[in-house]
């Protein structure tokens, strides 16, 4: 179950792949309506992978870090990081395909007993008081044993997820 919630946290907050369609630059940051705060940082090598860590944090403490492994236009979750414990994804888990997302699109991963299930739903306008916006809605399921988590998020092409919808519900808002 906590490989889930780890996993249900990435989707949340905007995972990035490398170039423009996926933000990817160290330091930057985005701040959400539930007092989380996610930070992109150096690349780093993880088991010999070259990972991008992007940081969770909540008052100004990293909570976790998601390791994402950008390649081919796409951006892959290779582990999670929580103090010093890393929860490692062999395969990697396919958080985004190669840009761009089109409507309609469906993408699945599996890494031993996590699944990951997205499909891009359609566009919808957001008015926040980060902006207005055109995001295209993306349903990600992810299935551990028998227990399936859904969330939506709204995703922005070069900016990343500017609103999601979690398993339990709870809308959160980018702020800035």
């Amino acid at each position: 179950m906590r490989r889930v919630s780890l996993l249900v946290l990435l989707l949340c907050g905007g995972a990035r792949a490398a170039g423009t369609y996926f933000p990817s630059a160290p330091a930057t940051t985005w701040r959400y309506s539930s007092g989380e705060t996610q930070l992109i940082g150096q690349p780093t090598v993880v088991r010999g992978v070259s990972v991008t860590p992007t940081a969770h944090q909540i008052d100004g403490r990293t909570v976790s870090e998601d390791l994402l492994e950008y390649r081919g236009g796409g951006v892959y979750l290779r582990g999670v990081r929580i103090g010093k414990q890393v929860i490692w994804y062999d395969p990697a888990l396919t958080v985004y395909p190669s840009s761009p997302l089109t409507l309609g699109q469906r993408w699945e991963s599996v890494s031993g007993s996590l699944k990951l299930s997205s499909r891009v739903m359609g566009n919808e306008p957001l008015s926040l008081g980060a902006g207005n916006f055109n995001t295209l809605l993306i349903r990600s399921d992810v299935t551990a044993g028998k227990t399936v988590s859904t969330q939506y998020s709204y995703f922005v092409p070069g900016l990343g997820v500017v609103r999601y919808q979690t398993a339990g519900g709870q809308v959160v808002d980018l702020l800035k």
